[in-house]
Formats: C-alpha cells, structure tokens, sequence
C-alpha cells in the first residue's frame, strides 16, 4: 500500500525572489519574480520532474498569486504557465496588468544583473 502524499505548502522566500512549493519538506518546484514597483512579475514557473503530474504548479500559482493580492501588488504574467493559468482564473483579473515591451526591458535588465 502506498503513502498518501503530503499535503504541499507554499511559501514566499523574497531573498531568492521565488515562491516555492513543498511536498515532505522538500522544494518540488518554484515560480520566480521581480517586483517593479507596485508590480510583481512573474517570468518562470517549474515543477522538479519527480513531482511532475500531481497538480503542483496550479497549487504553487493559486497560492502565490493570493498572495499578490494580500500584499496589495498587481500581477504581471511574463510566465507562460502564470499566463495561462490566468486564462482560466479571471478571480485575478482585477489586479493583472498586461505584459509590455517596457516590463520585458526592465526585466532583461534586472535579471542581467
């Protein structure tokens, strides 16, 4: 008989610029941003393949982005998967900002660093 998986939490960690997802203590995956001023942009979003197929980045977003509204910030999807989860959730539409050339700018630039 197999164990039941734990049941995952997510937490921000603002000096890796990430919130993270765990399943028995361990990170199962991520979803990166950048804060620019009122905005948090959100550009990459990864599940470790062990943990691949169990609904974990749905989870990881649903959480983050809730926390984006908590903390009283806009999202931006530069994330494919954050965009797409966006689609789907339009509870989030209210503090969404679309992505523009100077957001891309800005990020190229601050990653760069």
């Amino acid at each position: 008989m197999t164990q039941p998986a734990a049941t995952p939490t997510v937490q921000r960690v603002d000096a890796k610029h990430r919130y993270e997802i765990l399943v028995d203590d361990k990170t199962a995956g991520l979803t990166a941003y950048r804060d620019h001023d009122d905005q948090r942009v959100f550009y990459h979003t990864e599940i470790d393949d062990a943990f691949a197929g169990q609904g974990l980045a749905a989870i990881l977003v649903q959480q983050a982005l809730t926390d984006v509204r908590a903390s009283g910030k806009r999202i931006v999807p530069v994330c494919p998967y954050v965009a797409k989860f966006l689609k789907k959730h339009d509870e989030f539409a209210d503090i969404t900002d679309p992505v523009t050339p100077e957001v891309l700018q800005w990020l190229e630039t601050v990653l760069a660093k």
